[in-house]
């Protein structure tokens, strides 16, 4: 008899008010060869799935489970699938696949590879008590670190790390962060632990306490001045009207790095107060795998606060619709399988 697990999918993309998710009972799916089955312990919720949800992003495959900040043990292994035993701890995170062998992948730009997967899009990802994962993109994770902390760091970590570095931060430099929801919470942290100053523009009160708290110098509306100009600056939130806020608060020779699968429309730019004096705006498309290795060994290096608002599995709708509203601090979590709190 086939077994069957519970999941939640995403049924007809709309806005949160409509109940995009609807929760089912599917197969335990079978691990292909190369692949390993993963029992989900914890998944944390990230604004992709959101859009995903909401129909901002395209989803490419009917009643997708989203999720792909996952932390479970590896349950059963595919054919060939000899490099990780079972009970192993892994996490999954948002790039699933690349084809090893275009132009991108060789000079180690993965990211960009134009057959590229991903989990939760175009693979069901961990919104549910099983998934699978090709065995070179899982992540080995430690033993000592609670479920719920090393989640966000799948998505919300990498992706922030990679906005960094695309952001080109100087040595000491001052940063803007704009936005401050899960990925920027835990790149303030990695900033700040190499010397910068940080700056935090964020609508949300409960947010600005948190980025103080965490050593942000100030933290103001998004749409204030930072009270010094900005070496850098990161753009968590998908709003495009912030796009000439922040390039209008970087000083000469500074970089916006936009870290968003998804942005509403950017308004005209005037090149004088936005671009001029070799100011740069740059996109962030997910991630590689050293940028994952690479924030994963900061994190043990640096280990860093990580901020989460815990739901049962049985709320991941309820979970969704509040980051929509703006209500989660941190990074919301769902309590998949064996991954309890405490």
């Amino acid at each position: 008899m086939t077994q069957t697990m519970s999941a939640w999918v995403v049924r007809h993309p709309g806005p949160m008010a409509t109940h995009p998710l609807e929760r089912v009972r599917l197969p335990v799916p079978e691990p292909a060869p190369g692949e390993v089955l993963v029992r989900v312990e914890v998944c944390a919720v990230c604004r992709t799935d959101l859009h995903l949800a909401e129909g901002d992003l395209t989803p490419r495959r009917p009643g997708t489970v989203p999720g792909h900040e996952v932390v479970g043990r590896v349950a059963a292994r595919g054919p060939g699938a000899d490099r990780l035993s079972v009970g192993t701890r892994v996490g999954v995170a948002w790039l699933r696949s690349t084809c090893g062998e275009c132009r991108y992948c060789v000079r180690g730009s993965e990211n960009l590879c134009p057959y590229s997967r991903y989990t939760g899009w175009d693979a069901d990802g961990g919104y549910a008590e099983y998934l699978t994962v090709p065995q070179d993109f899982a992540y080995l994770l430690p033993e000592d670190q609670p479920a719920e902390k090393l989640a966000p760091l799948l998505c919300a970590g990498i992706i922030g790390y990679r906005a960094l570095l695309r952001a080109e931060l100087p040595p000491g430099g001052r940063l803007g962060v704009y936005g401050f929801g899960a990925s920027a919470h835990l790149t303030a942290q990695v900033a700040l632990a190499q010397g910068a100053t940080v700056h935090v523009l964020t609508r949300s009160a409960s947010a600005r306490g948190l980025a103080l708290e965490l050593g942000a110098a100030s933290a103001g509306d998004a749409y204030d001045a930072p009270p010094e100009p900005l070496d850098a600056a990161v753009l968590f939130a998908p709003v495009g009207d912030l796009v000439p806020v922040a390039l209008a608060a970087l000083d000469r020779g500074g970089t916006l790095a936009v870290a968003g699968i998804h942005l509403t429309d950017i308004p005209p730019l005037n090149y004088s107060d936005h671009l001029f004096q070799e100011r740069t705006l740059r996109s962030v498309t997910a991630n590689t795998r050293a940028d994952g290795q690479a924030l994963l060994e900061h994190a043990v290096r640096h280990p860093p606060r990580v901020t989460t608002t815990a739901y049962d599995f049985e709320r991941a709708d309820q979970a969704l619709a509040d980051l929509a509203a703006d209500r989660v601090t941190g990074a919301a979590v769902l309590r998949v399988g064996d991954g309890r709190l405490g």
